[in-house]
């Protein structure tokens, strides 16, 4: 049996999939790849993936940033939060979040009740790179990118630190943070 990485076989991964008995959800900052990652690892493991986000978008009929200009931040996380749920509920193996939904009071409780919270964190200067190939991101409209980054990891770094499984994101391979969660949660099993 060839393994996936130095990490795991299939078997291995096989395993610990079967152990899984609720969504892993990932948390961090925009940036970290919690898509991307979640991607990787929902294949991995052979569960489904989802965004909230992109979640969120469909079934408001509009972009994040347009929520944000029309109803504001305290609507959108309301909005967020149910989405969220409601993905919880329909049992999707892995979901990813919006950088803000697990410092929500509520949102966080039903992860951390409902799901295996996993936060994914990186260093600011890559954060810097990575969301400066995309637009869409409110929160980063009205400033200096980095100075706004820092700010929100700062704040938000105590509410990620509640999320039982804690894993850095490096530049490389996606796979990479992917095997990382993968073996942070099979130690946490």
């Amino acid at each position: 049996m060839e393994p996936v990485s130095a990490k795991f076989t299939d078997r291995e991964i096989a395993a610990v999939a079967g152990r899984i008995d609720r969504p892993i959800v990932l948390v961090g900052l925009m940036g970290v790849g919690k898509s991307t990652v979640g991607r990787k690892l929902a294949e991995l493991l052979n569960f489904t993936f989802v965004d909230a986000d992109a979640e969120i978008e469909a079934a408001s009929q509009q972009t994040i940033p347009e929520i944000f200009d029309q109803f504001g931040e305290d609507y959108f996380r309301d909005g967020e939060r149910r989405v969220i749920a409601r993905l919880m509920e329909e049992g999707h193996g892995v979901i990813a979040t919006g950088g803000g939904a697990f410092v929500n009071d509520e949102t966080r409780d039903l992860v951390l009740e409902r799901g295996i919270g996993v936060w994914i964190d990186c260093d600011v200067e890559t954060l810097v790179e990575r969301t400066a190939r995309r637009s869409n991101r409110p929160l980063l409209q009205d400033g200096d990118p980095e100075e706004i980054l820092r700010r929100l990891s700062d704040a938000r770094a105590p509410s990620y630190a509640k999320a039982p499984i804690k894993v850095q994101s490096k530049p490389g391979p996606h796979v990479e943070t992917a095997l990382a969660i993968l073996g942070a949660i099979e130690r946490w099993l």
